[in-house]
């Protein structure tokens, strides 16, 4: 292998428009393409293939870019036998706000992705609640307290592919999807970008970006700050939110550089710290005690609290940091990425507000430490036999510090004035994880994939482990017709710091106790049985159509929500789970017009909650025992759709782009004809949302570009639920954003 001066990239480069993960696992000489202009053949080098817990490294030979659009957009990969659909620098441009927009916001854009708040990032693919893993750059990256979705901006994405399906031997732990982001470098994409955003919502964000070279190294970085007044999703249907000013800022860092003619190392790193405040409700009556009579305001020194001037406010920072040193020897492929993460939330209380509506005040500190080293490596026995293996292993350290405001209570009513209690606590966990694969190519068109990983997990609170056999099968008896089945064993550990410390018994006789102070079990270890299959049809040039069906049953179904007045997550199982569903997916290019169509369905379930107890009512507790319901982000159907067209002239050029996203609704408690709670047995409304918008760019000069943007969100000024503020896990009301009108000036140097 050899790496040129100045001039060494990784193939993820290169992969600008075919799905990274079914290049990147090949291990091949491929060609591929990219809506950059002409450019002359590229040197090779090592890089690594997508993993969840896991990469590879391969070889490339010369590959030569041509300008042009990918053909599709959902993939089967042949030596993976997962599918992907990919989210390029032209799909971000065509999705509303454009580079602006939360990455989060770009995924709802895949199949399968349901729409929940924006509060703790969450997104729920194919029915599951988060467990996704994010890669950058073929790094796995640690878990956070809040969810990368909203730490990391889409503007340094070069290409990135939701992976999901049955997924093969070196995905472990998160294991509902993978975000596999590609990020721009110096080595491509020399030059900056200066750019104004702004519009309703009192917003206002500058930004920029810049890459170039210096000597060996390429690099790139970005940055952004953001002002806001609908940080949090409104807990009402008004156009404008009470209380919800966010401040957000964030940075990317990525650098690369050949060591020698067969080795590489790349560092990046992200910062990113955000205030919000917690929106308020306004006309709220003040918190009845537990005999139903009593209220606690009768017990404060200022009972003529509004409900409206609550002050609650919570603070999110994360930071983290990846070094990864590539080899490449004839067929043999070697990455070592050692990397570490803090990250951090604290939610502060209106300490006389909180007492008056809810009887408790909590101030909440959480911070978590991870650490940890991923080493993979891929070789190619011969032309049928292309075998991964790999291991990692992870540290995590949790500190949870808490004081909470009470009262006491006798015989149902509050007596005396509050106090504070404090509940400090850390916690431990390990994660670590080996996998052996291989792709083998029984025939020119039919590849089994198959494999098995070991997988440890050590926790303060639990120590479980379990070996998960994988195997898939892809058959392509004609080009224009891809099939594939699979099966994979899972094994997934509770994220750390989403596990509540029992703490049950220190809040006895107080307004904060728990309905429930028996069976209190510790959350353990999700295993599940996956099954998925499914055909990728090319119908005509530009043209495909999908169709991938699924179903998972699981024991320790693992599931979170916000339980109390904070916002952080708290995790929970159910005894047992079951998720099926179906996806429908259509995509169609030619020239500068560009479409495609997702429409998922599915059915997500559990019963039995046999840990974490003491956060459910009695009553609930006790229905579910023996009833399945609905998982709390169960939505049984959700569509994502897109159209734009790019008009291309000499020194200028015009974008429009229209998308929409559609859901029947989250779940919501009912009531049935007795008067009996039944938990998530309904649904919110069913609700979309139309978007669309303009690009203008001009050239000036050989290089230097202006544009000027135009979005349109929710152009029908469609007021709809996200949550109605009941159902498991669910403390408050959230409304999809009103109609909002957004523009931005960019000068492109």
């Amino acid at each position: 292998m050899r790496i040129l001066p100045k001039q060494s990239i990784s193939n993820r480069r290169i992969y600008l428009t075919v799905i990274s993960v079914v290049a990147l696992s090949c291990g091949r000489t491929a060609s591929a393409q990219t809506t950059n202009p002409p450019a002359a053949a590229v040197p090779p080098s090592a890089s690594t293939a997508a993993s969840g817990g896991a990469t590879n490294v391969t070889e490339l030979g010369n590959v030569t870019v041509v300008a042009h659009r990918a053909p599709a957009r959902n993939l089967v990969a042949a030596d993976l036998g997962a599918t992907a659909f990919a989210m390029d620098k032209e799909l971000i441009a065509t999705a509303s706000q454009g580079g602006n927009a939360p990455l989060n916001d770009v995924i709802l854009r895949a199949p399968g992705v349901a729409q929940d708040s924006a509060v703790n990032g969450d997104l729920h693919v194919r029915g599951e609640h988060a467990n996704l893993q994010y890669r950058i750059n073929d790094v796995l990256l640690p878990e956070g307290i809040t969810g990368f979705g909203l730490e990391l901006d889409p503007r340094f994405v070069e290409n990135m592919s939701l992976i999901t399906g049955a997924l093969p031997a070196q995905y472990g732990f998160r294991t509902a999807g993978v975000v596999d982001i590609h990020t721009k470098s110096g080595a491509f994409d020399e030059g900056g970008d200066a750019s104004l955003y702004g519009g309703s919502f009192g917003t206002i964000r500058p930004s920029f970006e810049y890459g170039g070279k210096q000597g060996q190294w390429d690099y790139y970085w970005d940055g952004s700050y953001e002002y806001n007044e609908l940080g949090i999703e409104n807990p009402t249907a008004s156009s404008s939110a009470i209380h919800d000013q966010s401040d957000q800022y964030k940075t990317f860092v990525y650098a690369a550089r050949p060591l020698n003619d067969t080795s590489r190392l790349s560092v990046m790193g992200s910062a990113s710290y955000s205030t919000f405040q917690v929106p308020d409700t306004a006309g709220q009556a003040p918190g009845a005690a537990p005999d139903g009579t009593s209220y606690w305001y009768q017990n404060m020194a200022n009972p003529n609290t509004n409900s409206a001037a609550l002050n609650e406010n919570q603070t999110e920072q994360n930071y983290f940091v990846v070094a990864a040193w590539q080899r490449s020897a004839g067929d043999f492929n070697l990455q070592v990425a050692p990397y570490g993460r803090i990250s951090g939330v604290h939610f502060t209380p209106d300490s006389n507000g909180d007492l008056v509506f809810n009887g408790v005040a909590s101030d909440v500190n959480r911070l978590l430490y991870s650490g940890g080293l991923q080493t993979d490596a891929t070789y190619d026995l011969n032309d049928t036999h292309h075998f991964r293996a790999g291991f990692m292993a992870q540290q995590e350290y949790l500190t949870a510090d808490t004081t909470t405001t009470v009262f006491d209570v006798i015989n149902g009513a509050p007596s005396g004035g509050p106090f504070a209690i404090a509940n400090n606590s850390d916690s431990r966990a390990l994660f670590a994880g080996l996998y052996l694969q291989d792709s083998w190519k029984l025939r020119e068109n039919l590849t089994l994939n198959y494999g098995v990983r070991f997988d440890e997990y050590y926790a303060s609170f639990d120590k479980e482990n379990q070996a998960s056999p994988r195997v898939n099968l892809v058959w392509q008896p004609v080009e224009a017709t891809t099939l594939h089945v699979g099966y994979s064993r899972y094994f997934t550990p509770p994220p750390l710091e989403n596990v509540s410390a029992s703490t049950v018994n220190l809040f006895n006789g107080t307004s904060n106790a728990s309905a429930t102070t028996n069976n209190i079990g510790s959350v353990k270890s999700e295993r599940a049985n996956y099954f998925d299959g499914g055909i990728t049809q090319k119908l005509a040039p530009g043209l495909q159509v999908g169709v991938d069906s699924y179903y998972k049953r699981a024991q320790n179904q693992l599931d979170d929500g916000l339980f109390g007045q904070t916002l952080i997550l708290s995790a929970f199982n159910y005894a047992k789970g079951e998720i099926y569903g179906t996806e429908f997916t259509a995509s169609y290019d030619w020239s500068g017009f560009s479409t495609y169509a997702n429409v998922a369905y599915s059915v997500a379930q559990g019963e039995d909650w046999n840990s974490a107890q003491f956060l459910f009512d009695q009553a609930d507790l006790q229905y579910v025992q023996n009833h399945w319901i609905g998982l709390d982000h169960d939505q049984r159907v959700t569509g994502s759709f897109g159209t734009s067209y790019l008009l291309r002239e000499s020194r200028a050029s015009t974008r429009f782009y229209v998308d929409a996203l559609y859901g029947t609704g989250l779940r919501e408690d009912v009531t049935d004809g007795n008067g009996n709670n039944i938990p998530n047995g309904g649904t919110v409304p069913a609700y979309y949302s139309i978007n669309l918008g303009t690009e203008q760019s001009w050239r000036l000069g050989t290089k230097n570009q202006l544009k000027a943007r135009l979005d349109v969100v929710n152009l029908t000024d469609n007021s709809y639920e996200l949550r109605s503020g009941t159902g498991v896990g669910v403390n408050a009301a959230q409304y999809g954003m009103r109609r909002g009108l957004f523009g931005s000036l960019s000068f492109v140097f």
